[in-house]
């Protein structure tokens, strides 16, 4: 994790929310930049489920962009805003469950048949012979 401490770059800008006057004058919300595409820190398969998770906070060169600007002050925003980098990123770290395939079950196919059949029942019985023929 330090190495991408050091990739992570830190921009303050004036936030909107509470603050009072304050919010006017002081930069206190946070933008994390992080660029996930050059990246010389994460393997290939983290990029590629990095850049999956984070969705919209991807622009188009590549780089996550995270904004906190839930707190009045701007360490408490720095703060949130790498945990949420974080977590982010020790999410994209756990490898996804192979999927093995099964089939379905002797009695479950059978069960489905009866379903089935039933269901085509009440539609017979809807099938009323009401038309009359001259």
């Amino acid at each position: 994790m330090k190495r991408l401490e050091n990739e992570i770059q830190l921009e303050y800008i004036r936030a909107s929310g509470p603050g009072g006057q304050n919010v006017n004058k002081v930069a206190t919300a946070v933008q994390l930049r992080f660029d996930v595409v050059n990246s010389p820190s994460l393997g290939a398969d983290l990029k590629g489920r990095l850049l999956r998770l984070a969705g919209k906070r991807i622009n188009s060169e590549g780089v996550l962009i995270l904004e906190a600007k839930r707190f009045r002050t701007q360490e408490a925003n720095r703060e949130d805003a790498l945990a949420k980098f974080h977590e982010l990123v020790r999410k994209a770290g756990e490898k996804p469950k192979l999927r093995h395939k099964t089939k379905p079950t002797k009695a479950s196919k059978e069960e489905r048949i009866k379903e089935k059949k039933q269901r085509g029942a009440v539609k017979k019985l809807r099938q009323g012979k009401t038309r009359i023929e001259d």
